[in-house]
């Protein structure tokens, strides 16, 4: 499998960021991103006016994040060319997403942010909505903005990539309990807006600049074909969409470390199971991980709970019990990686 690494969920001036799309690619490019994905709010700007390309070694690609009219249910829409109306229910555009051959994740699907009243939380509502293709399990923005309080705002401002330890765990824990029906791809995002904001009423901040935020929470996607500039775009693109529809990603804070080169898979005596993936329970089902530098406390989960936790580089573990299948490694006791789920037996 080849490795791409990104960066998704970022807005330009097309909608509420301050960049432009082009300077946005160049930044990813700097930070040696391989692809990013742009997400303004309901537009599709940026792709009609031609800025879906390479920028350097990095691919521009184009998305959408649309909600309803009560601007709440914001879902990302990514392998689309046109928005849809804001007037239509959730469940009705997560459906014609996936008629017009995209996919879709349920943005910051728990926000409670409540730090500034000019950016309110926005909740996914519609749980009950079955055709989603995943969920943005870590949002950094939505993380930085739940944890900021007028205590520690100054040293959130100074240490944004430091400030953002995890995840929210009620959004770990539905993501589990989903995959127990079927499987929901987690993906991570950095929502970057690179809003100016005024502090003590006499000099103005960036936050966050979009370069700092590709240092953050990346989403690494594993792909059978390579992805080149000698393809057609839009066969790129639809590498990449498969790959994150398939649930063939992970999801790495790259504050800890950079975790290009994690590999968690299953295996039996006859081929390699990825994430994404089902799997038969026999005598001799086993699942691997492989740790790029050091070692780290590796953390297996099944069905949601705790299974097993190894202390190395890598790790096996033989598996006896059918079920949904994650791993979590944790650096220097900070979270680091999140795997996608291997279903086994089921």
């Amino acid at each position: 499998m080849k490795e791409y690494v990104g960066a998704l969920h970022m807005h330009s001036v097309f909608s509420d960021g301050t960049g432009k799309p082009d300077e946005i690619a160049k930044f990813a490019d700097e930070v040696g991103l391989d692809y990013i994905i742009l997400t303004d709010h309901n537009t599709m700007r940026a792709y009609d006016e031609g800025y879906e390309k390479w920028y350097g070694n990095t691919l521009l690609m184009v998305g959408c994040e649309i909600n309803d009219k009560h601007n709440l249910n914001h879902y990302l829409a990514l392998g689309i060319d046109k928005t849809l109306s804001t007037r239509i229910p959730a469940k009705e555009y997560v459906r014609r997403v996936n008629e017009n051959g995209g996919i879709g994740f349920i943005a910051h699907p728990h926000e409670k942010r409540s730090s500034m009243k000019e950016h309110p939380p926005y909740p996914w509502t519609e749980w009950d909505s079955e055709e989603f293709t995943g969920i943005e399990i870590w949002n950094h923005m939505s993380v930085w903005m739940e944890g900021l309080t007028e205590q520690n705002k100054y040293n959130y401002f100074v240490h944004p990539l430091q400030s953002v330890v995890a995840p929210p765990q009620e959004t770990i824990k539905v993501w589990d309990e989903l995959n127990l029906k079927r499987r929901v791809v987690g993906i991570g995002g950095v929502d970057a807006h690179a809003h100016k904001i005024n502090l003590l009423g006499f000099f103005e901040v960036e936050v966050f600049p979009y370069k700092v935020l590709f240092k953050s929470v990346r989403t690494h996607v594993l792909t059978k074909l390579p992805i080149d500039k000698d393809r057609k775009i839009d066969d790129t693109k639809r590498i990449i969409i498969d790959a994150m529809r398939n649930g063939n990603v992970f999801v790495s804070n790259y504050y800890r470390g950079d975790a290009k080169g994690f590999r968690f898979f299953g295996e039996n005596s006859t081929r390699i199971f990825q994430m994404g993936e089902k799997m038969p329970l026999t005598d001799r089902t086993k699942l691997r991980v492989l740790l790029p530098g050091e070692s780290c406390s590796i953390k297996l989960i099944r069905n949601g709970a705790p299974n097993d936790t190894i202390e190395n580089i890598d790790a096996e573990f033989k598996i006896e019990e059918p079920g949904v299948y994650r791993v979590e490694v944790h650096r220097d006791n900070f979270p680091w990686v999140y795997s996608n789920h291997i279903r086994i037996g089921l």
